[in-house]
């Protein structure tokens, strides 16, 4: 392996100067704050594109490295053949390789001396030394700045074994604070260079290259980080197929939050002429997922893949909106409406702005989310967020787009999304969701998905490792494999795939509110949260939450209400029955906690819940199927539909987390996290609110008249408790059918 040096190694510590320690900042409540990267020295734009391996991070933590290396001027990349270097926290070979199959991509493994023969294999007198199994000992030099410093790396190579190249000693000769502080125009080009010079060399490096790099002010040298160098290799033919790998993001990222509207800082020539050359690209090379061909073997054989592997020709679909004589002429439109005033201020959370039901972009966003889908399916989770982010956005626009300069207007848009929107109003359709429907990888992915209980990973594992194709081949080769939940969501596959009508949805609310006054009391509160709240008229199952003031009725309630339903024969089977919460009597999650999954609605296991499948036990003919079932003996069958229902019990002092934590739509949810995690140093989720700094519960509901809500007592219900969050996050109240995001 390669030795990388800690930062405390002399050879790095002569190289790091010692900025005095920076000023805290206080952050203000303001209902529209929010808060970006913190500016930095570090410039990172020189660098060939960089891919961020989602492997061992949390969900949020992996948005915020993308914000901050993107405000670092790093090229971003979601197409991993077009990676030359590839952040990752994995440190393990075999581990790195895996993550790079699983997104499509398969490689070999590069040995330096491989990588470098001409330095490696030469002796001190440059003639060539011809002895592979004898144990040796070279010099290779490495600028680490231009003409200002030296490494000296002792390299031994013994190809009688597997083991890789090490790097034992360095010797680095100083860099002045003076050369330090002077940016990084004389160090970057240089300090970027590596041992490969391959293209099709990949460099997987240690996530703490960045942080140390951020700390120092320009960009260490990648080979120090070096985990693991490979180059990109046609998929073996005797391995299956890998899942389909991600697409790209547009190789750098567009700064729309400065284009607070498009007659400010964005150039309308500038625009049109940077689309049309995205426009040819992606014309040049197509596949479902919008990729870019850059010639590399494995990303053609993928596109040849995705075109169905008859060698069709690919369609061009990019066609740019004919710009009008007079954006011609003043690079601008009268056309274009007013920009939304969280549009001109930048707002990047959707949890600031209202994002209604109804929007008049619907048909393109519904595009969008097709996409979104099939990076879900591709594991593809720095996708999935963009997309995300982008279709909130596009969804809270008030206006009909009529031109690509307004979604690049719009904070989470850019020229991808710009360019799909400018191949819709061309066609009525966007080729990459017309070839992602019609693929049959695709189709068996979205199918196993639908099960209730598998998400995409184990959806590419039935397909790819088991190679299952439907559900039969689920029931007959490993249906002793599934779990519990997973049998039930085959077993009612058709049945909860069928949506649940409002009325429906009020009536099952209904019964679960009677049985929680029958076990307690009739101060028992209960409201119907998730899409049902936010004015769906159909749902995919019933979420709803219980509590009460008393804390002391809510402890344990979940057992008593689940038992009074099946004694009355509401509920068919009990999936998952958790009593998190009252373990931990009724307290908000501390704050070092690991309870509670990545990307899940935040703190999903930190409260009492119950999932059950629900069936109503009555039918007309009930008595006479009844009667016929004794006489034959048969097994009496209910013929009603099985649903899906969520029972959530919330203590009274964090019910309104707990209300808000499940009411918005996916992005909205998300991006209160992160809202309360950058602008307030807060951790949210549906247990309550935790200061990161120390640990201390903070108590925006009222509930002991804590801090700011001093007089105002606790809630009278669970709304007027939500609001309370909001108003204590420094947000203005959004109504439920104004966080519909996706």
């Amino acid at each position: 392996m390669i030795a990388v040096p800690p930062l405390d190694h002399p050879a790095v510590l002569d190289m790091i100067p010692h900025p005095s320690a920076p000023s805290s900042q206080t952050l203000q409540p303001d209902s529209q704050a929010t808060l970006s990267p913190a500016p930095s020295q570090l410039d990172l734009s020189h660098l060939p594109p960089i891919f961020v391996s989602a492997t061992h991070f949390e969900h949020d933590d992996l948005h915020e490295l993308e914000d901050e290396l993107a405000a670092a001027g790093a090229v971003l990349t979601y197409d991993l053949s077009e990676a030359r270097v590839v952040l990752s926290k994995a440190l393990s070979k075999k581990r790195i390789a895996y993550d790079l199959r699983a997104k499509g991509l398969w490689t070999e493994e590069v040995k330096l001396c491989e990588a470098r023969p001409h330095a490696l294999n030469a002796g001190t007198d440059g003639t060539s030394d011809e002895r592979p199994t004898k144990r040796r000992m070279l010099d290779s030099k490495q600028n680490f700045a231009r003409g200002k410093t030296q490494a000296k790396a002792i390299v031994i190579d013994d190809e009688d074994t597997d083991s890789d190249v090490e790097v034992v000693a360095f010797k680095t000769s100083k860099v002045s604070a003076a050369e330090c502080s002077n940016g990084t125009s004389s160090k970057t080009a240089d300090a970027s260079k590596t041992l490969i010079d391959d293209q099709d060399t990949i460099r997987v490096i240690k996530m703490n290259w960045f942080e140390d790099s951020s700390k120092v002010g320009f960009p260490l040298p990648l080979d120090h980080y070096i985990t693991y160098l490979a180059r990109s290799i046609p998929k073996p033919v005797t391995e299956a197929t890998p899942v389909p790998k991600a697409s790209q993001k547009p190789a750098t990222r567009v700064a729309t939050t400065t284009a607070a509207s498009p007659h400010l800082d964005h150039d309308a020539r500038h625009i049109l002429e940077r689309a049309k050359e995205d426009a040819a690209s992606a014309s040049k090379s197509h596949d479902p997922l919008g990729r870019r061909n850059f010639g590399h073997a494995v990303a053609a054989a993928k596109a040849a893949s995705w075109a169905g592997g008859h060698g069709k020709s690919q369609k061009q679909y990019a066609h740019l909106l004919h710009a009008t004589t007079t954006e011609e002429e003043t690079g601008s439109s009268s056309e274009l409406p007013e920009m939304p005033d969280w549009v001109k201020q930048g707002i990047k959370y959707s949890c600031q702005r209202s994002t209604p039901a109804t929007s008049p972009n619907t048909a393109f966003t519904n595009q969008l989310k097709k996409i979104q889908l099939a990076r879900t399916l591709t594991n593809d989770e720095i996708g999935v967020r963009a997309y995300s982010t982008s279709i909130a956005s596009l969804s809270a626009y008030p206006y009909l787009l009529s031109s690509p300069r307004e979604i690049l207007a719009l904070p989470g848009c850019d020229a991808k999304i710009a360019n799909l929107f400018v191949e819709y109003s061309n066609t009525g359709k966007i080729q990459a969701v017309e070839d992602l429907e019609a693929d049959e990888d695709m189709k068996v992915l979205r199918l196993f998905y639908e099960i209730w209980g598998v998400g995409a990973m184990t959806a590419r594992e039935f397909y790819y490792d088991r190679g299952w194709k439907d559900l039969d081949d689920i029931v007959e080769h490993g249906w002793s494999t599934l779990s519990r939940v997973q049998q039930i969501g085959v077993k009612y596959y058709d049945d909860f795939l069928d949506r649940i009508p409002r009325k429906e949805v009020e009536e099952i609310g209904a019964i679960i509110h009677r049985h929680a006054v029958k076990v307690r009391d009739t101060g028992v509160q209960s409201l119907i949260v998730g899409g049902y709240r936010r004015g769906k008229q159909a749902c995919g199952d019933v979420d709803m939450i219980v509590s009460h003031p008393d804390e002391g009725q809510t402890l344990n309630i979940v057992n008593d209400i689940v038992a009074s339903l099946e004694d009355e024969g509401w509920i068919t089977h009990t999936l998952l029955l958790s009593l998190h919460n009252s373990k931990r009597n009724q307290e908000t999650l501390p704050y070092k906690s690991r309870e509670g999954p990545s990307g899940s609605h935040g703190g999903f296991d930190t409260l009492d819940k119950a999932l059950v499948v629900w069936q109503d036990p009555v039918w007309p003919s009930k008595a006479a199927d009844e009667a016929r079932a004794r006489e034959t003996g048969e097994k009496l069958r209910n013929p009603n539909i099985h649903r899906r229902v969520d029972i959530i019990i919330a203590p009274w002092r964090t019910v309104g987390c707990a209300v808000t934590g499940w009411s918005g739509g996916t992005t909205f949810q998300r991006d209160l996290r992160r809202y309360a995690k950058n602008t307030r140093g807060w951790k949210f989720d549906s247990s309550g609110i935790r200061d990161r700094a120390n640990g201390e519960v903070m108590d925006v509901e009222g509930y002991s008249e804590y801090k700011g809500l001093i007089g105002k007592g606790r809630a009278k219900d669970t709304v007027q408790a939500e609001k309370r969050v909001f108003e204590g996050m420094g947000l203005v109240y959004r109504e439920p059918w104004d966080r519909v995001t996706g």
